[in-house]
């Protein structure tokens, strides 16, 4: 189902004001590594906000999630502080680790294989 006109705009405010919140908190940069936020997407009831970080030469991802979950309350108080004024709660913050980008290379992994096969292919063929 599409996201609502809505949904949308909150997902684009809170996208906006946690990667300040996470600048401030030091929470963009974890164990030498980046993190970003890469999408975030808001229930049709406006009651929950998922979002989606992308982590960037981060050694131990599930560590670094671990460590944002446990700011979780310190996050939230930030996030109510500076929304209040535009929305009428603060929905439930919940955070995942974003396998896109995991996703790419291996499919352009998986296609430079295929191109070699062919490649090795053709090349035995017209030895024939």
């Amino acid at each position: 189902m599409e996201e609502g006109k809505r949904q949308k705009q909150i997902a684009g405010l809170l996208n906006e004001e946690m990667n300040v919140i996470f600048q401030r908190l030091g929470l963009n940069m974890i164990n030498g590594g980046m993190v970003s936020i890469s999408s975030v997407k808001v229930t049709p009831d406006l009651l929950e906000a998922r979002f989606y970080l992308s982590f960037f030469q981060v050694k131990d991802v599930k560590a670094a999630l671990h460590k944002i979950e446990e700011r979780h309350h310190e996050i939230k108080k930030e996030l109510a502080a500076k929304v209040r004024h535009q929305l009428r709660s603060i929905p439930i913050l919940k955070f995942f680790q974003d396998e896109t980008l995991d996703h790419v290379f291996k499919m352009e992994e998986l296609f430079k294989q295929i191109g070699g096969q062919k490649n090795n292919e053709e090349g035995t063929k017209n030895n024939e």
